[in-house]
């Protein structure tokens, strides 16, 4: 058997309705500008990425280039 649930407060709101809902906007602000944050983080890491690809791809084709040349392949 399903027990009702007890209401609390008048209809058709309850008395701490809306310290509830000031906490749940705080929170809404707070994710908000933490996002922003994890998203400027992302966009750094994401062009560090990329520089460090093209050092590490430059160096690949550098070794390769010197391998080359001591096995008389060029």
């Amino acid at each position: 058997m399903d027990t009702p649930i007890e209401r609390q407060g008048g209809p058709p709101h309850s008395s701490d309705m809306e310290a509830r809902v000031a906490v749940l906007e705080t929170m809404a602000r707070s994710t908000e500008a933490a996002l922003a944050d994890i998203r400027a983080e992302l966009r750094d890491i994401r062009s560090a990425q990329a520089r460090d690809f093209r050092w590490m791809l430059a160096a690949f084709a550098a070794l390769l280039g010197v391998m080359a040349h001591g096995f008389h392949w060029l």
